[in-house]
This record gives C-alpha cells, structure tokens and sequence, in this order.
C-alpha cells in the first residue's frame, strides 16, 4: 500500500496562527482548506484564501508580499488571480507542492510569518463565495442506510433494488442552484393528496434535509476517455458538506419514470471550505463488503481502493426552530452518521461517472446522496427520523417537526478524528426556511 501521510500531516506540527492551535479549531494547520473570499460590505475582487484558524490567508497578497520558492511561483498564479478552477486543473502534484509549502509557511517557525501575519483577515470578516466555478452537479445515492430505510417505508418486501449493489445510482443536478449558507425558499410544485383524482400546485408541505457530502473533481478526462480506478483517485481534489434539499411530496409525485425534478433543483448548500483529499489522508479505512455481498464489476475495484477507499467523517445535522431561536435554546442534534458507511467510494463514483466517455471537469461536483447510519440516532433526513411523518420528532419547547417549516435552520457540520491525527474539520453549511 503506498504511503499516505507526509510531514503535513504530522500531529506536532504547530502554527504562529496561535488559533490554528486551540485544538477546537475545524482548522488547524494539518487542514489549509481552500475557498473563496472578500472583506465583508465591500466591492473587492473575490480572493482565494486558505482557513487557518480563525483567519483566512489572502493568496493574491501572500503571492506579491512573501517569498516563494521559484517553482512555487505557477501555482500560485491561479490563485492570486481568484481562480481555483485553474490551480485543481494543474494535478495532484501541484496541488501536494502547494500543500507542503502551506504547511512550511504556516509552521511556528516559518521565515515566511513576518510576511504572511499582512496577509490574514479574520474569518468573521469575510464574506464567502462559492469556492469554485461548478459547471455539472451529479448526485449519487451511495447511503446504503438510507437508500434501505426510504425503501423499506415504500417497499417494505423489497427495500433495495437490484441494481444497487451491482451500480453506483445517480442523476444529474442542477449547478446554477447550488449555494452557500442562507435563506432557502420553500419550492412549489404539484403534488398529488391521498385519495384525490387530480393533483395540485402549491407549496410543498414535505420539505427535507439530505445530510451529503459533495467532492470536486480537480482534473479533466477527454470526451469518450474512461477513468481508471487509480487515476480516479488522482482526479480528486477535495470533499465539502452537501445539503440537498428536498421536497419530498412533490417528489413522489413527478419522480416516475424519469426521476428528480423539481422535488431537487430548485437549492443545494455547500460548505465554503473544500478540504482536500489529501488533508484527509489520515482518515482513509479499508473498503470492504458486508460478507455475502456482490464484490464490484472489475473495472470499480482495485488494491489501493481496498485498502483505503472509504474515509472517516463524522456528519451531524442540527435544527433549531424559530421559537428555540427566540427562546435563547441551542439547536437540537437530529442525526450523527459516517462517511464510511457509504456502499460506494468516491473513486467508483467517478469511475462509473466517467466509464461510458463522459467527460469531467475541474469545478464539477458530485453529491454523496443522503449519509444515514445504521441506527435511529443515524438517520440522515426527516423523511427517515420521521417515517414520513408518521412520528414526529420532538423538540425543545413542546414543538414537533415532520418536515421543515418555515423559520427552521438546518446546520450540517462535519469532522474527522482519531488517536495519532489532529481533528480537523469541515466548517459547516446552514439554510433557514422561508415561505
């Protein structure tokens, strides 16, 4: 198996960003997550920045005010210029070299930190963007939890098809919908109510959460080239919260026989931080199958996809209402589920995303599908923790909830931890309901 870790990854590593080294931070210099950023109320030109603590390193004015060692300098330009697209299309190794010189420059003792203390804005002053230019936006369905317990609620006899374990299952999103925290306005459609004849328009009454997470592709394949198992891995360039929203009544009615529609494009939310994958190197585990399982088609196996396909995230959901929010009471943690679970890895993904010629792109994102686990506590959307609404969740006050209701905030957060690694985490992604 081929080493994952380097020196970046040390957990003695420390920063003169005396935040980066609280132990709480999503954000510590194991981490150096990128993303996209301007001052808060002004008109600047967005910048590519990378989170350290809580401070944000402004990449245009760390690439004129600091020195760089010459090979250094073509990396850096696409960030200085605000374009992430640009440095993902440049390769894992660009992006491993940005990586350790980071980690360099960030180091207590770093010659650099004279230089670099000009060039950090706090993260509460920020304003963010999306981190990337998102041309496609294809969802998978790779929660094997979820995919069994929505199943069961409709096929209780046969809960998963037959083609689940044999395919990674996804269809196509809408990009131009996708983005960060912020209102999310209840979608309308037509549904159609028990027992009636004709369905209706209107708003939808069954508005859920899907506790996802997104990965970009970094590098591009040609029209009518596959991607090989390896080389998908090459292809990876970092991993975000996903919440894909979804109207589940409007969904039951349109989904037949073409799938998603509006039930899904009408928002997405990511996170403003992509953590990289190789920041997540760490976390890497052995992908394996429930014994009595299919093993994959050839052509979604291999070694290093065996030994280290799946990753260790901890994913977390959390609501508050809007009487806990006037109430002064903390929002309630729905569901706690792992990324390890998932039945497909995001090296299948691609590679089955890409098998028949489909040609990728730098920015494209690919969703997880709904990450439940196992357990009650688990469950990764409301149309599970509720059964469809048949036993609504309590909460703080006397409330209940089935689906979303207006005012609702929805906050996913994520992070990875183990002895011998330092947390790092993912930041988090919110959306607060509105009719």
């Amino acid at each position: 198996m081929r080493t994952l870790t380097n020196a970046t990854h040390d957990p003695a590593l420390r920063s003169w960003v005396g935040s980066a080294n609280d132990g709480t931070s999503d954000f510590p210099i194991q981490n150096l997550p990128y993303g996209r950023f301007r001052r808060a109320g002004s008109d600047e030109p967005w910048r590519i920045g990378v989170a350290i603590g809580d401070q944000v390193l402004d990449l245009r004015l760390a690439s004129e005010q600091a020195p760089w060692a010459d090979d250094l300098q073509p990396l850096l330009a696409p960030l200085a210029a605000g374009d992430l697209n640009a440095f993902m299309a440049l390769g894992s190794a660009a992006w491993s070299r940005m990586r350790a010189a980071l980690s360099t420059a960030f180091a207590e003792d770093s010659v650099q930190a004279p230089f670099l203390e000009l060039c950090l804005l706090p993260q509460a002053a920020c304003e963010m963007a999306l981190p990337c230019r998102i041309g496609d936006y294809t969802d998978f369905y790779s929660g094997i939890h979820h995919a069994t317990t929505i199943g069961k609620l409709f096929r209780p006899d046969n809960p998963l098809l037959p083609n689940y374990k044999w395919v990674p299952i996804g269809y196509h999103g809408r990009s131009s919908s996708i983005g960060l925290s912020g209102v999310v306005k209840r979608p309308r459609g037509q549904t159609l109510a028990p027992g009636a004849q004709a369905p209706a328009f209107g708003p939808s009454a069954k508005l859920d959460y899907e506790l996802e997470v997104g990965a970009f592709v970094g590098r591009a394949n040609a029209l009518g080239e596959p991607v090989a198992m390896d080389a998908a891995e090459e292809a990876l360039f970092g991993l975000v919260l996903l919440n894909d929203w979804s109207a589940r009544d409007l969904q039951a009615w349109e989904y037949q026989p073409l799938g998603p529609f509006l039930a899904k494009n009408f928002a997405s939310s990511i996170s403003p931080w992509i953590v990289t994958m190789e920041a997540l190197a760490p976390f890497r585990r052995p992908f394996t199958r429930p014994e009595g399982d299919p093993q994959p088609l050839p052509y979604l196996d291999g070694a290093f996809n065996r030994q280290a396909g799946a990753i260790d995230i901890v994913l977390e959901a959390w609501l508050q209402s809007a009487a806990m929010r006037a109430a002064g009471q903390p929002a309630l943690r729905l569901s706690r589920s792992n990324m390890s679970d998932a039945y497909w890895t995001w090296a299948q993904m691609l590679t089955h995303h890409a098998s028949n010629g489909c040609n990728l792109q730098p920015g494209d994102l690919l969703g997880s599908g709904t990450l439940s686990g196992a357990d009650d506590d688990g469950r990764g959307s409301l149309m599970e923790l509720s059964a469809n609404g048949r036993t609504p969740i309590a909460l703080p006050g006397g409330e209940s909830r089935s689906f979303l209701q207006d005012g609702d905030t929805l906050t996913l957060r994520a992070y990875c931890r183990q002895p011998g690694a330092v947390r790092i985490g993912f930041g988090e992604v919110s959306g607060t309901i509105v009719g």
